[in-house]
């Protein structure tokens, strides 16, 4: 399965705060991706490289209906939870 990111990409990164996160992020802006938010509980309000971070990824949703790709840097033992989270999310 391959996975294709366009100019109607627009990602959500979770656990953007952290080290390996906030340094894909990065990379990811620089090679021209749009990330339009990012997920961190307890860390909304902040923001890393000009994207907003929230709380959950409902919330990150409300403010941006045009996610439509997700993409996890949290450590393993919160990965499953992560990956729930943005599947029930939409």
């Amino acid at each position: 399965m391959a996975i294709l990111v366009t100019e109607e990409t627009r990602v959500l990164v979770q656990g953007i705060t952290g080290h390996e996160g906030s340094f894909h992020t990065r990379a990811m802006i620089r090679y021209g991706t749009r990330v339009v938010a990012g997920v961190t509980p307890g860390k909304g309000g902040q923001d890393v490289e000009g994207v907003p971070v929230y709380d959950s990824v409902e919330e990150a949703r409300r403010d941006h209906p045009d996610v439509n790709a997700s993409i996890v840097f949290v450590p393993s033992r919160f990965a499953p939870d992560a990956i729930l989270e943005a599947a029930d999310a939409g």
